[in-house]
């Protein structure tokens, strides 16, 4: 069997002629898939994604009515706005008894003055001491009073915050977006339809990280270790052939009966492991595509 060398993107490439069933393990090859769903109720105005579209991780795509959600969210404005209206401005509403109670110590100090030269009499001091103290409780009550309503307000003020950020979190979910970079492979839903919470709208995968699932017997285990480098070969049917160099990156824990469209070493095999091998991708991998791995 000829093989050649073929100089690109990915390493050790080569082009090779099947047939021979040199290999260790087969399998296809695989990536994560993500089925992305509606997080909202409404109606879908507008969905841009197309089969084979390559998304970003967050670029938003299309969106579900918010007229709903936005003019709600209006609403507890406006009640917040309302409510911190009310709020009272303490130095303000305590200032005519701050000032009656800066009076009547100047004053008290003046008859205290007087009381020292003999003008003023003891009663007349103690009148004074008497009103400031009914002042002072006038301006503690006061204030007690005004920090508690303020107290009260800035709570319901903030209940209602607490309201918006909920709608603002919805209002967030209309929007239609990938969570990962990668490629659209399926598309379940169009502008103008409705969609519910949890409704299908397209599977995104990144085909960029690309895996063989390839089996292997019992007594191939002792072979594979996390992190192996080995070689796959994609089989693109007739004649065409691929090697890539791979990296075992998961082992099966337990083992598992060989699945029919699947061919092992020992085809006689009853139960084999399962190993994900990572590959990467030069665009012609593809999900499904047939592979032997080459320990």
């Amino acid at each position: 069997m000829k093989r050649f060398i073929i100089y690109g993107a990915i390493p050790l490439l080569a082009v090779s002629c099947g047939g021979d069933g040199d290999f260790d393990a087969t399998g296809t090859f695989e990536a994560t898939e993500i089925v992305v769903s509606a997080e909202a109720a409404g109606r879908i105005l507008r969905f841009d994604a197309e089969e084979g579209d390559v998304l970003r991780a967050g670029r938003q795509v299309g969106a579900i009515d918010t007229v709903q959600l936005y003019l709600q969210k209006l609403q507890l404005e406006r009640q917040r706005a309302s409510v911190r209206s009310g709020r009272p401005d303490i130095g303000k509403q305590a200032a005519s008894l701050r000032e009656q109670i800066a009076k009547q110590q100047t004053e008290r100090r003046r008859v205290e003055n007087l009381l020292k030269d003999g003008a003023a009499t003891t009663k007349q001091l103690d009148d004074i001491d008497a009103q400031l103290k009914v002042l002072g409780g006038q301006l503690d009550a006061l204030l007690s009073t005004l920090e508690n309503n303020a107290v009260s307000i800035d709570e319901n003020s903030s209940a209602i915050e607490l309201q918006i950020a909920q709608v603002e979190d919805r209002l967030a979910k209309c929007r239609i977006a990938s969570p990962v970079t990668g490629t659209v492979l399926a598309k379940y839903a169009e502008a103008g339809e409705l969609a519910s919470v949890g409704r299908p709208l397209m599977k995104v995968a990144d085909l960029d990280r690309i895996y063989l699932r390839a089996y292997f017997t019992s007594d191939q285990l002792a072979d594979l270790r996390l992190g192996q480098e080995v070689t796959v070969t994609a089989d693109f049917g007739g004649e065409r052939q691929l090697d890539y160099p791979g990296r075992i990156v998961w082992i099966a824990s337990e083992s598992e009966f060989t699945p029919k469209t699947i061919q092992t070493r020992n085809s006689r095999a009853g139960l084999v492991y399962a190993a994900k091998i990572a590959v990467e991708n030069d665009g012609r991998l593809k999900i499904g595509l047939y592979g032997e791995v080459k320990l």
